[in-house]
């Protein structure tokens, strides 16, 4: 499968995983607050119906080419008049427009540069954070609702991918680990992985680590939650979802630390 395939596949499954939901979504579901503080179970659909409205007929000339924010703004004047079930409904209709769009792309297309909402990039890049924000959006629903979730598989990974692609800058500036010392993340599931850090001059990702001054377990969903400041790093630690080794007191620092976005 190519990267372009891969990505498409992530986004059609992501998109499959929220059409359900909605389908399962009671009247007083609709209203429950989701993990962001400003938004409510329909504030969440609202956004991501949102966004993926805006990216309908859009392609860029080049990375220079501006997202077209007025269609979201746009879209939310709209959706103030529907109810929940038309929301929903809508949301589906979107969606669909948008598997038949991606579908249609060829990897050119997929490559094209192209704004994305963490600087210049490609078309394939700006869809991977897609799938980030719908991953993260879906449990940030579910988990509040009590909703059981399938937590591993490409989407999944791919949303780890999003974090660890910022890993220094968590490590460096959101955690400030002092020059010399070096960390090491185990993800211990769904997605299992090693991140690896060592801060020399700067925090970088490193392939190898013999020995790590702090050593930090996690399951993904957690890390991933940590990470996105969806939940309490206290009733994490406490719960014991997340744990340390090694310094102490980087290690408690680091847990309550990696909050790089929300």
């Amino acid at each position: 499968m190519s990267t372009r395939q891969q990505t498409a596949s992530n986004l059609e499954q992501c998109y499959r995983s929220i059409e359900s939901l909605i389908g399962k979504l009671s009247a007083k579901d609709w209203k429950v607050q989701s993990l962001c503080p400003e938004w409510d179970v329909r504030g969440v659909v609202g956004h991501l119906a949102s966004v993926e409205n805006m990216l309908i007929d859009w392609m860029p000339d080049d990375a220079n080419t501006p997202l077209p924010f007025d269609r979201i703004a746009a879209f939310e004047r709209t959706a103030e008049g529907w109810t929940d079930d038309e929301l929903g409904a809508q949301t589906g209709e979107i969606l669909a427009v948008r598997r038949a769009e991606l579908a249609g792309l060829t990897d050119e297309q997929f490559d094209a540069p192209s704004a994305t909402p963490v600087g210049p990039g490609s078309y394939q890049r700006f869809m991977d954070i897609r799938t980030f924000d719908f991953w993260v959006h879906e449990r940030d629903i579910t988990t509040p609702l009590g909703w059981s979730t399938d937590d591993g598989g490409p989407p999944a990974e791919a949303a780890v991918d999003e974090i660890e692609r910022s890993i220094g800058y968590i490590v460096g500036k959101k955690i400030g680990l002092p020059d010399g010392m070096s960390i090491a993340f185990h993800l211990t599931g769904p997605v299992e992985r090693d991140i690896l850090v060592v801060v020399d001059g700067r925090a970088v990702a490193v392939d190898q680590l013999d020995a790590a001054s702090v050593e930090v377990s996690a399951d993904s969903l957690t890390f991933v939650q940590l990470a996105c400041g969806r939940i309490d790093p206290q009733l994490a630690i406490d719960g014991g979802r997340i744990s340390w080794t090694g310094d102490a007191s980087w290690g408690e620092t680091a847990a309550r630390g990696l909050r790089f976005t929300f």
